[in-house]
């Protein structure tokens, strides 16, 4: 493995435990963004976790808020915080709610949860940075069901206007939601040329693949429109028998399940 896989094997185990431990959901969710974490945050943004509000970081917000075990995660790792701090996820007293939360976590940048809004927020947050002539950019991570929802081609049209070229969407297109696929629950397609349409440079890459990441998202340096990358994912990534399963999008690993996870994750 390489470093940022490394990381995202970790981010992988954190989550299973994490989610376990205080009997939360979602973890069929982190599994499928644990990849493009870790390549965001092993090797495209700039963050410095001993100043979480430094001027020039790069900004990062997680639009599909119940994947929050994931950021957490990573942070903790990056340095923004201990990692035995993750044991207490979802649990009462915790700083960690299941949906992400900024409130007293260091390097998160926005509470998210209500599906729609990340995007719309990462745009007013880009349009700022633009006008005030920062060089910081804003990555936005959004599910693929999660653009169902018309506040984000709102927020789309806004950002192709004003030519924010310091935005980045990224799409985890895992193909299910919620309690069935995307496509028989409100069909997307066809997705890149919706993009385009609507004025973004677009371009697809295995979500999963590090190297495919890392070109998308360097792509983001020399560009006069902002970007979307749509990162095809398998769901429940890394474990086989969460792999492309609706069931652990509601579930959290116990006993047999949770030993099971981790061996896997542990032998990766």
């Amino acid at each position: 493995m390489n470093n940022t896989e490394e990381l995202a094997n970790k981010i992988r185990i954190h989550a299973i435990n994490m989610t376990s431990l205080g009997g939360s959901s979602h973890i069929g969710s982190v599994l499928s963004i644990a990849d493009i974490l870790s390549v965001l945050y092993g090797n495209i943004m700039n963050f410095n976790p001993r100043k979480p509000k430094w001027e020039d970081r790069d900004r990062f917000i997680l639009s599909k808020g119940h994947a929050g075990a994931g950021v957490y995660a990573v942070l903790a790792e990056s340095g923004f915080f201990s990692t035995n701090l993750l044991e207490g996820h979802y649990q009462n007293g915790s700083i960690f709610s299941g949906h992400v939360s900024h409130k007293e976590v260091p390097g998160v940048e926005l509470s998210t949860g209500s599906l729609g809004h990340g995007l719309g927020v990462g745009s007013g947050i880009a349009y700022a940075s633009k006008l005030d002539n920062k060089k910081h950019r804003v990555f936005v991570l959004l599910s693929d069901g999660e653009c169902d929802e018309g506040s984000n081609w709102e927020a789309i049209l806004f950002a192709s206007h004003h030519k924010l070229s310091n935005l980045v969407a990224i799409i985890d297109f895992n193909n299910l939601q919620s309690l069935k696929s995307t496509s028989e629950t409100l069909n997307l397609e066809p997705f890149v040329d919706k993009w385009k349409a609507f004025g973004w440079d677009v371009c697809e890459a295995d979500g999963h693949s590090h190297s495919q990441l890392l070109e998308a998202l360097q792509f983001s340096k020399s560009r006069s429109r902002p970007l979307c990358v749509i990162a095809h994912t398998t769901k429940g990534k890394g474990v086989s028998f969460m792999e492309n399963k609706v069931l652990w999008h509601y579930r959290s690993p116990q006993g047999k399940e949770l030993e099971d996870a981790i061996k896997e994750l542990n032998n990766a």
